[in-house]
């Protein structure tokens, strides 16, 4: 690991003032330590923000909650009125990582974990997210787990996050500071796709701190989400694929409102407002799903060892709707407890 230097924030003032191109904030550290040491990133300034005030999950008052950037993940994924309000959400955090990892990674870090592209962690092979300008290995090479809708000629990484798929889904807004003043972020403006720019993952600016997570009421959809995740192995691994799925019908089996994002499919969580709205107005029947997911799939292009998330993408899309019509699942009990 390179030298660096370490500063212990005790105030957003103080984080704020230090964060630039060279300093960056870390809280868990649980993905920027990991590319330190592999010498994939190699900051030389630190701003220690795992002890500001910015950890609580709160109601705002009308429907919704604020999570705390540096909230944990398992703090927030067990907490009641996330349990409560959104379901869809503490199903997608458990589905990620180990109960440690959760139990130390925070929601601002989360947002802001990088690609797990092996040719992004290999500092031997050509990475234009990593070194912009160098090529990419991951075309052409094992493609396995890359992207097959948004991706450019320059990368071809997917986000690797569970709970920003849901968060996606769920209308969040991303609120950050800097010297400059606050301002909020839609969530679907929050990441990138890679462009030209691969190196850049999100519209955060160098010198601005995720402050907090407002999620707007979503009380509609209490009953009727799910998260589902397909992978390799049951635990601990990455998404191939994952759906969020969330739907507000009627008694009439007509659909009010409907929700569903994609994961391990883009550079960044894949949700598409047309889809959704093919549905709204619809009853909510198979063929109806089907069209959904054609939507959402429309203009896929598969690399050379992943054009099975095609149709797995489309069948995790169609499933998570069904299993959503039928009640919503809450993985709360079957997950591991809390550490």
């Amino acid at each position: 690991m390179n030298p660096f230097s370490w500063q212990a924030c005790d105030s957003v003032d103080a984080a704020t003032g230090a964060l630039n191109e060279h300093t960056k904030a870390v809280a868990g550290g649980t993905n920027l330590l990991d590319l330190m040491k592999a010498g994939v990133m190699r900051p030389p300034a630190l701003a220690h923000v795992a002890g500001l005030p910015l950890a609580a999950i709160e109601d705002d008052g009308a429907g919704g909650l604020r999570l705390g950037a540096t909230a944990h993940n398992a703090d927030t994924a067990y907490h009641l009125l996330v349990r409560e309000r959104y379901p869809l959400l503490t199903a997608a955090i458990l589905a990620g990582a180990s109960p440690q990892i959760r139990n130390m990674a925070t929601n601002g870090g989360n947002l802001l974990q990088r690609t797990r592209c092996h040719y992004f962690y290999d500092t031997a092979v050509a990475c234009n997210k990593r070194s912009p300008g160098s090529g990419c290995a991951a075309i052409g090479g094992l493609t396995r787990y890359h992207a097959i809708l948004g991706a450019s000629e320059h990368c071809i990484a997917t986000h690797p996050s569970d709970m920003c798929v849901a968060l996606a889904a769920l209308d969040a807004v991303v609120h950050v500071r800097s010297v400059r003043g606050a301002r909020a972020i839609a969530f679907q403006d929050f990441h990138r796709l890679p462009g030209d720019h691969p190196e850049q993952d999100s519209t955060l600016a160098a010198d601005e701190l995720i402050t907090h997570i407002a999620l707007p009421d979503a009380s509609r959809f209490v009953n009727n989400s799910v998260y589902l995740k397909f992978r390799d192995r049951a635990s601990y691994a990455f998404a191939l694929v994952s759906a969020a799925a969330a739907l507000d019908v009627g008694a009439d089996g007509i659909v009010r409102d409907a929700r569903v994002a994609l994961g391990g499919v883009a550079h960044k969580p894949w949700r598409m407002r047309a889809a959704e709205l093919a549905l709204i107005g619809e009853t909510a029947t198979l063929p109806n799903f089907e069209k959904v997911a054609d939507l959402l799939l429309a203009g896929a292009v598969p690399q050379r060892d992943n054009a099975f998330k095609l149709s797995m993408a489309r069948r995790a899309v169609v499933r998570a709707l069904e299993q959503a019509l039928n009640g919503t699942i809450d993985n709360t009990d079957a997950g591991e407890q809390h550490e």
